[in-house]
């Protein structure tokens, strides 16, 4: 929290006309406009201004991960974009509904904040063509780098007498994941029964995130699903292979999304800021001042 409130007063230094430039006059700079940041805080010490002027977007946009109490609480109160991890559309509506019933307290709207979960999308031309990729896919995880895998989530237990055919026990509480993925892993391997093979499968290639495995109309159909139905904003598109999963993804899946009117055609902007519909944020000491004028006027 700190750290964010920190690098937005570095940003809005200057404010967006502080620089006059004006060469006949020799005035470089309205010193009215710069604003210094003296910061001593509990982890930063940090003087100011910053040595540039104001960024393009006013602020780059900020995207936080991690769906934690106080991750939902931070991104809530200072995230434009959060991206999350969800495997099912009923966690996925959960954390959707929770994070956005957030917003009002800290006086911000719903769609000022995005929420963006993984998705891992295996293509085929038919569902049995899709399925035996994803299979090809896991098969190219090795065992070594499986025990491996096994070993940071199951820190402290010994498996030396398990066999990855074997039932996965519970995850404990010592793993080295943070307590959202945690939450999610655990989930996994409760709700499906897994053994441990089919969980370091299911974390080494999605990393814990939503795996889709059909035809591009079938990827489409679950996209779309989440969109309209309160689970998701956006999504961030995980090809199990770079370059040519990715442009499978373009090539196939996005003309269906944009004949189904949820895909643009054309940018809307020329910063990401624009493109993701976020209004360009104020300067803060700009509306400090205003807020303080406002009340002495009354």
């Amino acid at each position: 929290e700190e750290f964010v409130d920190l690098v937005k007063g570095l940003w809005d230094s200057y404010e967006d006309d502080a620089f006059i430039r004006d060469k006949e006059s020799g005035v470089y700079i309205d010193p009215d406009k710069v604003h210094l940041v003296d910061h001593k805080g509990k982890f930063f010490s940090v003087a100011g201004p910053l040595n540039v002027g104001r960024p393009v977007q006013g602020y780059p946009v900020i995207v936080q991960a991690g769906a934690s109490e106080p991750g939902r609480e931070l991104a809530a109160r200072t995230a434009e974009m959060i991206f999350t991890a969800n495997q099912t559309f009923e966690d996925a509506q959960e954390f959707y509904s929770d994070v956005k019933g957030r917003l009002a307290r800290y006086g911000r709207r719903p769609d000022e904040l995005l929420i963006s979960p993984g998705i891992f999308p295996v293509l085929g031309g038919t569902e049995a063509e899709a399925q035996a990729n994803y299979d090809h896919i896991q098969s190219l995880v090795h065992p070594s780098i499986a025990w491996n895998i096994l070993a940071r989530h199951y820190k402290g237990v010994d498996l030396s007498g398990y066999s990855l055919d074997d039932p996965a026990p519970p995850l404990p509480d010592n793993t080295e994941l943070n307590k959202s993925r945690l939450k999610l892993v655990s989930d996994l391997v409760s709700r499906n029964n897994l053994t441990l093979r089919q969980f370091y499968l299911a974390v080494a290639t999605a990393r814990g995130h939503r795996t889709v495995v059909g035809t591009p109309e079938q990827i489409a159909d679950a996209m779309q699903s989440w969109f309209e139905n309160g689970a998701a904003d956006a999504f961030n598109i995980m090809p199990p292979i770079l370059p040519t999963a990715l442009t499978d993804f373009v090539d196939q899946v996005v003309p269906i999304l944009r004949k189904r009117g949820l895909f643009r055609h054309e940018y809307e902007g020329t910063t990401l800021r624009e493109n993701l519909g976020l209004q360009r944020p104020p300067n803060g000491f700009v509306v400090q001042a205003g807020q303080q004028q406002a009340q002495a006027a009354v």
